[in-house]
């Protein structure tokens, strides 16, 4: 009688998990797409594009949804991103003597979309000026894409950004478990050899296994 429970439970998530809306795989003439876009219809099967031009584009770190991790709050994640290249005026930071920096780490704190982008990479100018590596969180300094322990650390604040994201954001987990078993997958160009924080909609994956009664089978999701 257990077995035939949780056969039937089986086949009613799966019946549930092929009725997506339209909206998500909809048809974008291809003029229309920017350089770095992968559009909805590019899903392959089993497969989901989180596109900006879809709901499901609020799982972007562009989205703006406020949260407060460790104390702090910000407008998005990449504003929580882009924010660690900017100095910490609270610690003892070599940054601080540089005077080019177009923001304060506040200012980037409360940005979204590609504002915070766009900040970041005036940042990362300044990196490249300056040979600076190190990002901070707090009062702890990292190289976030040196593949090793920085990248590491990085991975960790942002799964548990990603984590504040859906929890303090209304209606957010009940939309990434809407997704169901579909594979979630970026609406721009990446590489698989980027550091693991970037690979934001693996770690959506592993989010979403928390909550799920029978596991998906994603072999590219992040290993722990």
């Amino acid at each position: 009688m257990k077995n035939l429970f949780f056969i039937l439970l089986f086949i009613s998530l799966n019946s549930f998990a092929q009725d997506y809306p339209a909206e998500w795989f909809k048809e974008v003439p291809r003029s229309e797409a920017a350089s770095w876009e992968i559009l909805p219809q590019d899903a392959k099967e089993g497969e989901v594009i989180l596109s900006k031009r879809t709901e499901l584009g609020i799982f972007s770190n562009f989205g703006a949804t406020p949260f407060t991790l460790d104390g702090k709050t910000y407008a998005s994640v990449e504003g929580l991103w882009q924010s660690l290249k900017y100095p910490d005026p609270l610690y003892p930071d070599v940054r601080n003597e540089i005077t080019e920096w177009p923001f304060t780490r506040a200012q980037v704190e409360a940005m979204v979309s590609f504002a915070a982008k766009d900040a970041g990479s005036l940042a990362s100018n300044i990196f490249k000026k300056h040979k600076l590596k190190n990002v901070s969180y707090f009062d702890h300094f990292f190289d976030y894409v040196d593949n090793a322990e920085g990248s590491q650390y990085h991975l960790g604040i942002i799964k548990r950004a990603l984590r504040a994201k859906l929890d303090q954001n209304p209606g957010l987990w009940s939309l990434l478990m809407k997704t169901g078993c579909l594979t979630l997958k970026p609406d721009h160009k990446m590489s698989e050899t980027d550091p693991p924080s970037y690979h934001f909609y693996k770690l959506y994956m592993e989010l979403r296994a928390e909550r799920q009664f029978v596991p998906c089978t994603h072999p590219e999701v992040i290993s722990r």
